[in-house]
């Protein structure tokens, strides 16, 4: 059983091959620079280095394979990153095409399921879509947002802000991605599934920005206040950093589209995972912030 995971070093990767190496299973991973893996990991893996960019080199990587663990690589600053998200998936949708790959677990999220409008995340939408045509068996995982997206406004935390465009009060599943990892690898062992799947991955609970900014102040032990902003203002700062026209859409239509979101999957024994917030902020966040 050849089990591919792309991305091997990210936050749900990196959790990937470390439970299946822990099942006994060797993993093919395909990365672009060895040396970001832990020399531990890199004995007991099987690498194969290029760039999940060239389709050819996904295709030949992958290519004999069971299962297919995808990850869009494609930054949200990116020019043209939907489009970019699409050409990026083309060597595995090939090589599931082909009945060269058997199976793929696609890395996706909520919103997904609007097919247009999400900003970003209509990329995956069309991953999706691309996935299903192909005949091969296909799983998407749409996730709640990552509890990591916090470490993007570290700054803003350090002077007791939290930032958002989204409404305050609506409530959307957060999640770990440990949990997803740990998801993705129960998925990538089972061997029973068959057609196409859809799971949504919803956290512990679904929180609002307001509880957000409660739970981190007692998890960092400092006052969060929360800042609430507007479309124009996010696109301006985005602007002004330098992002293309593309780019900026591509994240300020992410929280747009999904601010009155309600997730096609319910949260149920199936969708919940275990870690809270509160845990990981003090476990992550908090050393971040006293350093």
């Amino acid at each position: 059983m050849t089990i591919v995971v792309t991305t091997p070093t990210g936050h749900v990767g990196s959790r990937v091959v470390r439970l299946l190496l822990q099942a006994g299973v060797r993993p093919r991973v395909l990365v672009r620079d060895p040396a970001r893996l832990d020399a531990a990991t890199r004995e007991r893996v099987d690498v194969r280095r290029g760039d999940l960019t060239d389709a050819a080199f996904v295709r030949e990587a992958t290519s004999g394979a069971r299962t297919v663990f995808w990850v869009d690589p494609t930054p949200h600053t990116a020019e043209d990153p939907i489009e970019t998200s699409e050409r990026t998936a083309s060597g595995i949708v090939d090589a599931a095409r082909a009945g060269e790959v058997a199976r793929v677990v696609l890395l996706s999220s909520i919103g997904a399921e609007k097919r247009g409008g999400a900003g970003h995340i209509d990329g995956l939408a069309r991953i999706e879509e691309r996935l299903d045509a192909t005949g091969a068996d296909t799983l998407h995982l749409r996730c709640g947002y990552f509890f990591t997206n916090l470490l993007l406004d570290l700054d803003g935390l350090a002077r007791g802000v939290l930032t958002t465009s989204a409404r305050p009060g609506m409530p959307l599943p957060w999640v770990a991605p440990r949990d997803i990892g740990e998801i993705v690898a129960a998925r990538l062992l089972n061997d029973e599934w068959k057609g196409r799947v859809v799971q949504a991955v919803h956290g512990p609970e679904d929180l609002t920005y307001e509880r957000i900014a409660e739970i981190l102040t007692g998890a960092l032990d400092r006052p969060i206040r929360l800042e609430t902003v507007g479309d124009d203002d996010v696109r301006a700062a985005l602007h002004s950093a330098g992002l293309p026209s593309s780019a900026v859409e591509g994240i300020v239509g992410m929280t747009a589209g999904t601010r009155d979101l309600i997730p096609e999957q319910p949260r149920d024994l199936l969708t919940t995972t275990p870690t809270t917030l509160a845990a990981w902020a003090y476990t992550h966040l908090r050393p971040l912030l006293r350093a």
